[in-house]
């Protein structure tokens, strides 16, 4: 089969605004986090998608996007396990520099999946550090605030920059299940200790997912870093989806917080339908799908 290099192309040098906005004014170079420090002092929000290979990543490069996820969602949604907790650092290594070999302007963020940072701050040192130089990644993300203070803090002392989870954490569905965090009192004020725990030990930004919007609010307000919203409501600085989902790719019936901008999976059965049908038909391919 022919190969398609198509991914490996680099974006073009015209942008959109948001992303222009987050480099400010230049397409040169790759997003990083100060860009993203930069734009919440100006009030600029800034979108975020998932991605796992490279000629996604190259699509969503090329659209402006500025920050790419190499989330550990590929579990679900690309390798078919139930849920996140089988994804494995090999795999997040492998699609983490597929991603990034199909970006030239995106920051790459990789996801620390589970297992691989939970026995301490050398278990993710070295973790992140395989992300950061066999993958090339600009950033990692582990989920855990207190929880996770020290390996946060020994990888920004490394010189690795730390996105923090914060909210629904889906490494630990088991024991928290897929429900709204944060809600009563004292889960209100551990999450708000959390996230200021995050910041305190040098993460860049924090992720809130499935959180009350009056709940991330306050949160974005009282933190100097970004935070990214997934069913969190508008106030947060960002706001990221796993992009099958708002691709339509997925199927069933999406979570609450998902706007689907299309319907990829049914374009995509069409297409594979009547590819078929021409095959089975003998109208492909024609004279002009033909070498002599």
């Amino acid at each position: 089969m022919t190969q398609i290099s198509a991914a490996h192309t680099p974006a073009p040098q015209q942008a959109n605004d948001s992303s222009k906005a987050l480099y400010g004014g230049k397409s040169n170079r790759r997003v990083t986090v100060r860009d993203l420090i930069a734009a919440k002092e100006r009030g600029e929000k800034w979108p975020m998608l998932t991605a796992y290979d490279a000629m996604t990543a190259s699509v969503f490069d090329e659209a402006g996007v500025p920050v790419l996820l190499v989330g550990d969602s590929m579990g679900n949604c690309h390798l078919g396990y139930d849920t996140t907790v089988p994804v494995t650092l090999d795999e997040m290594t492998m699609l983490s520099a597929a991603v990034v070999r199909g970006t030239s302007r995106a920051l790459v963020i990789g996801d620390l999946p589970f297992g691989s940072y939970q026995e301490g701050p050398v278990q993710a040192l070295r973790s992140a550090t395989r992300l950061v130089k066999e993958a090339g990644v600009g950033a990692v993300k582990l989920e855990g605030g207190e929880r996770s203070l020290a390996q946060t803090e020994l990888l920004v002392q490394s010189g690795i920059p730390v996105m923090s989870h914060l909210g629904l954490t889906p490494q630990s569905v088991n024991t928290m299940g897929y429900r709204v965090q944060g809600r009563g009192d004292e889960d209100a004020h551990r999450l708000v200790r959390d996230a200021k725990a995050a910041e305190a030990a040098g993460a860049f930004a924090v992720v809130l997912e499935l959180v009350p919007a009056e709940l991330a609010a306050e949160v974005t307000r009282s933190l100097h870093i970004p935070t990214v919203g997934i069913g969190a409501g508008a106030a947060c600085d960002a706001q990221v989806l796993v992009y099958t989902d708002m691709m339509g790719l997925t199927p069933g019936k999406m979570p609450r917080f998902v706007k689907q901008y299309a319907d990829l999976r049914a374009q995509m059965v069409s297409a594979a339908r009547a590819f078929s049908e021409d095959v089975v038909g003998g109208t492909f391919p024609e004279e002009s799908h033909t070498f002599h």
